[in-house]
């Protein structure tokens, strides 16, 4: 599958649930028009008129279904399909909007609502956040569909560590079908009907927040279905602020945890083809926050994801609405107040230069990274969430956490199970070292041949996933043996080890009472090898009998995951590269990223010395030396960087969006895009001192900066477009 072929590009976009509003109007290249109701059409043509490309976004798993859920829709009523506790409660996403059993005929009755949106003539539809709770399982629906499944009456998830683990297996492919089912029958009917195609995506949490937030969901399957022509990795500060643990400490970690979570989004579509949009949300669903509190995480996330470069597609804002004309906490607490209009431009200005991301790839400068560092991943992760009783002992049980909430209500079992130290055990020394560490996709081993290729050291540990097929040790064990080295933590304590799956199962092949005992064998060890270091071909085997999540709690158990790294690498002769760092840093084209680490023995900052445009702050300024300190983000534009010929004028950032831009032998003149009442921020490369500025009809206030040979003009924007000339 190639990226479509098109016309119109479609580098950014936003979702909107409201009609066509000027104050919101992002002017970026298509628009998700949310929800299907019965203003759907007048909502389309309002954003088609702005100039929009019109997608549509639903939700899949839960929505405004009250006319199905109460029998308006076919005669039947569908409370029965509403995902139920075991204390038999519906696990709701407000009143009457249960998350739903994806049944099919739920599916059928989402089609006959996506029909509506193919008749209004959208070009891609976007089926959101298949969910299933992990605590879900008990409703009627889904007792039923436990008999079709597995062909054997329903056995309740909480019951042992096997019933949880079938029960999310059987969660994960009931929303695959549905997503399946819809794709494929709406893409017919599109054809049939109109003799047009239509792009079907699925915009979806990472797969390590929604392990983390105990949901599940296909994630990886749906990397195999024909009819998903790719994703938008739902990740912002609402899922990234979710506390882990790190040196025993329990805090919100933003920086890193979207690093992480963008990182496994990025594996999830690499080398297929597909399309991949990274999202941004300058404020959350938690509307709890100051401006200055959104601002510093908003800037956290746009960091993390644009140390990613595969990826250059950006889904820029949720609800934009909500950000430029909501309301929200003051510093004090004691009143509200809207985006501060400094913000509102800064947020413009990110959102503009997302869109020219893709015109430029990584440069390569004299930074030395311990590169080509994974830590596997699998959709199992999500299976062994979920409430288990052991040995007569109640394991897991917790409160829905959906991050709309503090963490802090959350009693301290609860958070111990949010934490999912097992992971962070593992991701966060090397992170906090400044190690690019890559999340692995596990599955996809199989899926994607050299899907292995450029990693050298691989962490895996099965005390938080399973391998959901033998194959996938055969495919390690090659990766090994070609001079890979991998890294296995583990102590055997894992009760989810006991579940019915291929390598316990009584039948012809051996049995082994653990998964890792395959792997071993594969690898030509015994099933139960010593700690420490094994030959293996031309690689190694690094195996350290250990509970990952104990390593989260203090500072040795930190330092055992960074050693075992720094020694693999040694086991190869590249003990040059391995290099910690305080920042993790990378620049794209002209545009320089970076994020300084805290949490360091010795907190130091990070100053880069050039010429510089600072893409954070809503005047553009130029600077010669930029200090960034410990814990903190920059984005910046370096002057230096040009391709374009000395004297030559140039538009080079700008809080709005340009089109038809003219130059002319004493001047240029272009188009600026932008929301009403925001105050757009432009600067320009000039030959010299501009003689006059306009902004339509009016003088534009400007700024001169000779050393740079730059321009800073601010005017007021509006969403039609104002001719902006310059003279000199």
């Amino acid at each position: 599958m190639t990226r479509k072929s098109q016309e119109r590009p479609e580098w950014t976009g936003f979702q909107e649930s409201r009609p066509y509003g000027p104050k919101y109007d992002l002017r970026t290249d298509f628009v998700m028009v949310y929800g299907i109701s019965k203003d759907l059409p007048q909502r389309i043509e309002g954003w088609k008129k702005a100039g929009y490309t019109i997608h549509l976004m639903t939700g899949v798993s839960w929505g405004e279904y009250q006319d199905y859920l109460y029998g308006r829709f076919d005669g039947r009523e569908h409370w029965d399909e509403a995902q139920k506790d075991r204390s038999g409660n519906h696990l709701l996403h407000g009143k009457d909007v249960p998350y739903m059993v994806p049944t099919i005929a739920f599916a059928e009755y989402l089609a006959s609502h996506i029909k509506l949106a193919i008749d209004c003539g959208v070009e891609a539809i976007h089926l959101e956040e298949p969910e299933f709770w992990a605590a879900s399982g008990y409703s009627d629906a889904f007792k039923r569909e436990w008999l079709n499944y597995y062909g054997e009456d329903w056995i309740p998830p909480h019951s042992s560590p096997d019933a949880q683990y079938r029960a999310s297996k059987l969660k994960a492919a009931m929303y695959y079908r549905a997503l399946d089912r819809l794709c494929s029958q709406m893409k017919e009917y599109s054809l049939v009907t109109y003799g047009r195609t239509v792009r079907f995506y699925v915009p979806t949490h990472s797969l390590i927040n929604y392990t983390q937030w105990r949901i599940i969901s296909p994630e990886a399957l749906l990397v195999s279905m024909p009819g998903c022509d790719g994703f938008i990795a739902q990740i912002w500060t609402g899922t990234a602020r979710t506390p882990n643990v790190y040196k025993g400490l329990r805090r919100e970690r933003t920086f890193e945890t979207a690093y992480l979570e963008y990182g496994i989004m990025q594996e999830l579509t690499r080398g297929t083809g597909r399309e991949m949009w990274f999202l941004h949300d300058p404020i959350e669903d938690n509307p709890r926050y100051s401006w200055s509190d959104y601002r510093k995480n908003y800037r956290s996330t746009v960091v993390a994801s644009l140390l990613h470069p595969e990826v250059k597609q950006y889904e820029v804002c949720p609800w934009p609405r909500r950000v430029f004309e909501g309301s929200y906490p003051t510093e004090d607490g004691q009143g509200k107040e809207t985006i501060p209009g400094d913000y509102a431009t800064v947020l413009l200005t990110i959102m503009n230069v997302l869109r020219d991301m893709h015109k430029h790839e990584e440069v390569l400068g004299e930074e030395v990274y311990t590169s080509g560092v994974g830590l596997c991943l699998s959709n199992s992760a999500m299976y062994q969430r979920g409430d288990v009783v052991r040995d007569g002992e109640q394991l897991g049980e917790a409160a829905k956490y959906d991050g709309t909430s503090s963490a802090e209500e959350l009693d301290a079992e609860q958070k111990e199970l949010l934490d999912w130290s097992s992971f962070y055990g593992l991701a966060l020394p090397l992170v906090k070292a400044g190690i690019p560490l890559r999340p692995v996709q596990l599955d996809n081993i199989l899926t994607f041949p050299g899907y292995l290729d450029g990693y050298r050291v691989l962490l895996l540990s099965y005390e938080f996933m399973k391998p959901e097929h033998p194959g996938i040790h055969q495919a390690i064990g090659q990766w090994v043996r070609e001079g890979g080295t991998l890294i296995y933590v583990g102590d055997g304590s894992d009760p989810f080890h006991s579940v019915s799956e291929w390598w316990n199962r009584d039948n012809s092949r051996r049995t082994y009472d653990r998964p890792e005992e395959h792997l071993f064998e594969s690898l030509g060890l015994s099933r139960n090898p010593e700690e420490g270091e094994h030959t293996v071909g031309d690689g190694a085997v690094l195996f350290y009998r250990k509970n990952p999540a104990v390593l989260s709690r203090t500072d040795d158990g930190a330092e055992l995951v960074r050693s075992a790294v720094k020694r693999s690498l040694e086991i190869r002769g590249e003990t040059v590269d391995y290099k910690e760092s305080i920042a993790l840093h990378m620049r794209r084209g002209p545009y320089v990223i970076t994020h300084v680490l805290d949490e360091l023995e010795v907190e130091k900052s990070v100053l880069l010395e050039g010429l510089f445009i600072d893409l954070f702050e809503a005047s553009l300024p130029v600077k010669h030396a930029v200090e960034i300190k410990s814990g903190d983000d920059s984005l910046l534009f370096d002057l230096n960087y040009s391709n374009a010929a000395e004297g030559e004028a140039s538009i080079l950032i700008s809080s709005s969006r340009i089109r038809d831009e003219r130059m002319a032998e004493n001047g240029l003149s272009f188009v600026s895009e932008s929301p009403q009442d925001i105050t757009v921020s432009t600067r320009l490369r000039v030959p010299s001192e501009p003689s006059s500025i306009t902004a339509g009809e009016q003088a534009a206030s400007f700024q001169y900066d000779a050393e740079s040979g730059t321009v800073l003009v601010r005017f007021p924007g509006v969403p039609e477009g104002i001719t902006v000339s310059v003279e000199w």
